[in-house]
Parts: C-alpha cells; sequence; structure tokens
C-alpha cells in the first residue's frame, strides 16, 4: 500500500471536521495530500479520498456533497462531526444518506463519525421554535449540545486515526 496515493478532504464549518482531518493526515503515508473541499483538489490522481464534513439535515453538508459529485471510481473513506450522539439513529442513517451518494460510481471503504460542538449561532436559533419542534432547545439537548462542545476530543482522534490506519497497513 505504500504507493497507494491518499487526498484527505474536508468541510468544516465550527473547526471540528477539520481538526479530525489532521488527525488522520499525522497517521497518513507520506505523500498524503490534506486539504479543504474549498481548495477544489482534483481527486483523479489519487488512489483513496477521505472525505470529511459536518452533518447538515442528515447527510454531508451541501459543499462536501458538491466534491462528492466530482467522485468517480474512487476508494472513498468518510469522516464525520455532528452535534448529536454518534450511535443515534440520526447519525446511522447521516452516514447512510452520504454513503448512497458516494456509490455505486465510488467504493467506501472506512466510515467515522463523532460528536462535534454545533455552530452557537445555530443555537441561537433552537431557541426560538416552539415547544414540539423536532430542534426545540429542550433540557435534553441543551444537555447534548454541552456534551457536544467538549468535542472532537483527543479519543475521538484516536478512534478516526485507528479507522484509516487500517486502509494503509
Amino acid at each position: 500500500m505504500e504507493n497507494m496515493k491518499t487526498l484527505i478532504t474536508y468541510s468544516s464549518l465550527t473547526g471540528n471536521t477539520k481538526k479530525v482531518a489532521e488527525g488522520i493526515y499525522k497517521v497518513a503515508p507520506k505523500g498524503t495530500v490534506i486539504a479543504s473541499v474549498e481548495d477544489d483538489i482534483d481527486p483523479k490522481d489519487f488512489d483513496y479520498v477521505l472525505l470529511g464534513f459536518w452533518v447538515d439535515k442528515g447527510t454531508a453538508d451541501e459543499k462536501a456533497r458538491r466534491y462528492i459529485e466530482k467522485l468517480d471510481g474512487k476508494k472513498v473513506g468518510t469522516f464525520a462531526t455532528l452535534g448529536a450522539y454518534p450511535d443515534s439513529q440520526h447519525a446511522k442513517d447521516s452516514m447512510k444518506k452520504t454513503r448512497e451518494l458516494i456509490e455505486p460510481r465510488n467504493k467506501v471503504v472506512a466510515e467515522f463519525i463523532c460528536h462535534g460542538k454545533v455552530d452557537p449561532r445555530l443555537i441561537e436559533k433552537f431557541k426560538n421554535f416552539p415547544a414540539g419542534n423536532p430542534h426545540a432547545l429542550t433540557e435534553e439537548r441543551k444537555k447534548r449540545h454541552e456534551e457536544a462542545s467538549k468535542h472532537p476530543d483527543e479519543r475521538d482522534i484516536i478512534n478516526a486515526q485507528g479507522v484509516f490506519k487500517k486502509l494503509w497497513i
């Protein structure tokens, strides 16, 4: 696997996904390229494309989705951050929806998702939602946002590194 060229590209709103990307980069093979999706690196010269995104409306955010359209015939690893719990049904569904965008033109070879702080501007919006709205700021949601604000942490980075290191062994 020494000669396999890898691109780590990511979309990050609050810095969460960038932090995970940089953690994965630390264990990636020599010659790996890391860049924001906004840098628009052409994926054609890479064997692996690791794509990071923040979950928005139950799937990859818009910038990451636009980058997915450029992928064809690639081995793709995905890594994501979200305000919901990473073992929640929402997290599982979000990864599934993203995988469906990537396949069948590509093969998803690894996936990782972890908690990440929610954009404070979004939390402010949630305060105005009426009770009963799925995004209303309930006590449970406040606790979840507080927990999410501590992530990604060192354990999350180590877990992400472990998932993707297996690609290069």
